[in-house]
């Protein structure tokens, strides 16, 4: 990763647009905090594998007026609060994030961001402001913000990070003792192999498990 400072913008691709706006070209550094920006007015964060925003952008970027962020990982309502701050964003871009498919969430973001004049390419309309206003004022509104509000669970440095509880794999009691008994009961080498073969395949004498549950008892026979 690598650090963006005056020098990194120096080296980096610049160009003129038509409407003269100055752009920077950031592909492929792999930057992981945008900071020191105060005159970016656009940012193109589009295939990103952004999953959350940070707090405190107004600082980072106060100047910014349009923020691209479509097909990335967004997941939550609650993680699009930062952008909030940014009282100067009026164009944002959420396409083919996961956060788009969560009820009220056209509404959710033009109730946090009320200057927005432009949500996914579609231009807010009056009546849609109405509707936010209306589902979110209030007492019974904030608990409704608050309660589709969550947020995605972030990795703290310093912190233990939980395991997943392995579930217990194999054969129950009863199934070892049938697989046992069927062993027992083998008349010849050529009904053992048969037995074997059962095993490795998931099954034993009577019933069928679950493939691969049963190899390690290949050692009985």
């Amino acid at each position: 990763m690598v650090k963006l400072s005056a020098e990194l913008i120096e080296q980096a691709a610049q160009y003129t647009n038509p409407v003269r706006d100055r752009e920077l070209d950031l592909r492929g550094y792999k930057i992981p905090v945008l900071e020191n920006l105060g005159r970016l007015k656009t940012l193109l964060m589009n295939n990103n594998r952004i999953c959350r925003v940070g707090e405190n952008l107004e600082q980072a970027l106060p100047s910014m007026r349009e923020l691209i962020l479509t097909s990335n990982n967004i997941q939550e309502l609650g993680d699009l609060d930062p952008l909030a701050s940014v009282k100067t964003l009026t164009l944002l871009s959420l396409l083919r994030n996961p956060v788009t498919n969560k009820k009220h969430y056209r509404l959710y973001v033009i109730n946090k961001i009320p200057q927005i004049h432009v949500l996914d390419f579609q231009k807010v309309k009056l009546k849609e402001r109405q509707e936010a206003e209306k589902m979110f004022k209030g007492k019974r509104g904030a608990q409704l913000a608050k309660d589709i509000a969550k947020r995605t669970k972030t990795f703290t440095p310093g912190a233990a990070v939980q395991q997943p509880e392995k579930k217990k794999m194999g054969p129950s009691p009863a199934d070892v003792e049938a697989i046992k008994n069927a062993i027992a009961n083998a008349s010849s080498l050529a009904e053992v192999e048969r037995l074997k073969g059962m095993l490795q395949a998931g099954q034993i004498p009577g019933r069928e498990v679950r493939q691969g549950v049963y190899r390690r008892l290949d050692l009985l026979i």
